[in-house]
């Protein structure tokens, strides 16, 4: 009986590893040739309920253009591509990406809205932005989370402000 537990435990051990590697997390899902996503941040609200702007360079180094038509960030219940122009914020439907096109998504311009975020998502850390094109392609890259302000406060670190405090 010993004998018959023993190889049983031995045939098992390879299945058990099958386990292990599929709980790994997957790759992320390949997009289209040239797609690359860059400096991707993810700046947390100042005040908990308020959205947060993800922010990163989309370059289209392929030799056909292509059509961003969704975004995902995960630990948000949903999130939205959107422009600002002058005093007007809107949202962005679908975007064209010429060939060899680069387009910034930073503060003031376009820019992600990530809408009801877990209480996980914290300063330091990191989250994943998955942007769906028009025919299924998906490109994923990580987001860096940072705290409203953080960029400010490290450009102004190391400078003397005492003649302005009273």
């Amino acid at each position: 009986m010993k004998r018959l537990a023993a190889l049983l435990l031995i045939a098992t051990l390879p299945l058990a590893a099958c386990g292990q590697q599929a709980e790994q997390p997957a790759a992320a899902p390949e997009a289209k040739p040239g797609l690359t996503l860059n400096d991707g941040r993810l700046v947390l609200p100042a005040v908990k309920g308020n959205p947060a702007g993800g922010y990163f360079t989309l370059v289209n180094g392929g030799d056909k253009a292509v059509t961003l038509a969704a975004v995902t960030v995960t630990g948000a219940a949903r999130a939205e591509m959107h422009e600002t122009v002058g005093e007007a914020m809107s949202p962005i439907a679908k975007l064209e990406l010429k060939p060899g096109e680069t387009v910034e998504f930073k503060p003031g311009s376009k820019h992600v809205m990530a809408f009801a975020l877990e209480p996980s998502l914290a300063p330091g850390g990191t989250t994943e932005i998955t942007l769906t094109f028009e025919g299924g392609d998906k490109l994923s890259a990580p987001l860096k989370l940072e705290a409203r302000g953080a960029a400010a406060m490290e450009h102004m670190e190391g400078m003397d402000h005492s003649e302005h405090m009273n």
